[in-house]
């Protein structure tokens, strides 16, 4: 079992910047893939990110240049480092960890119960 709690979200305005973080405990983390998702009101669940434990990245093209994706596998934490924000951008952003680090949630076992960022425009 891995549990996810992710903190870090928040109200901002457009163009503002936000860094959301996700703790793991229980099973070893630093093997797991990670990756972050986020879920817009009355929109499916879509993917923003997602690390390799080794450190590899991926990225939707919506995020690209704007998000960084990284982890700190001795705190078992992953990090979005979110600039350049939306309004688009507002979601609950959910944390998952899996086993490749790619864009398809049924890659992935565990789930956090998500963070709200709201961005203003």
């Amino acid at each position: 079992q891995v549990q996810l709690v992710e903190s870090g979200g928040g109200l901002v305005q457009a163009g503002g910047s936000l860094r959301l973080s996700c703790a793991a405990s229980g099973r070893t983390f630093s093997s797991n893939a990670m990756g972050w998702f986020r879920q817009a009101p009355g929109k499916e669940r879509e993917f923003v990110a997602a690390i390799s434990g080794s450190g590899n990245t991926n990225y939707a093209d919506s995020v690209k240049g704007r998000f960084t994706i990284s982890r700190d596998n001795a705190k078992n934490t992953v990090y979005l480092q979110m600039n350049s924000l939306k309004p688009e951008d507002t979601a609950v952003y959910y944390c998952a960890a899996g086993w490749r680090p790619n864009s398809k949630q049924s890659n992935y076992i565990y789930w956090g119960k998500g963070t709200q960022v709201t961005v203003t425009s």
